[in-house]
């Protein structure tokens, strides 16, 4: 894997992470498994640090980018492009 695939996996990887942990879109699926595994479970905690959730969906993009690489490639780069947005909101838009 050449540095350019690496930050595409890793932009992929920290977006993925967000959506499981921050974003308001997967809040009712973090509530849900809450009732049932509350945060300071083992269960629970995985989806509320970016250390435990990152190596999860680490493992989960390197399995498939060596079974499915061609779709994987796509699945990363639509991800590591959302993280880019995100990314360049946050710098121009400082309000």
């Amino acid at each position: 894997m050449d540095f350019f695939l690496f930050t595409i996996y890793a932009l992929a990887a920290w977006r993925l992470c967000r959506l499981i942990i921050e974003d308001t879109i997967t809040e009712s699926l973090r509530e849900a498994i809450w009732k049932r595994f509350p945060p300071h479970t083992f269960l629970g905690y995985l989806i509320t640090c970016y250390w435990c959730t990152g190596i999860y969906v680490a493992s989960l993009l390197t399995v498939g980018y060596i079974l499915v690489p061609s779709v994987m490639s796509i699945i990363a780069t639509a991800l590591a492009l959302a993280a880019s947005v995100g990314i360049i909101n946050k710098l121009v838009d400082k309000d």
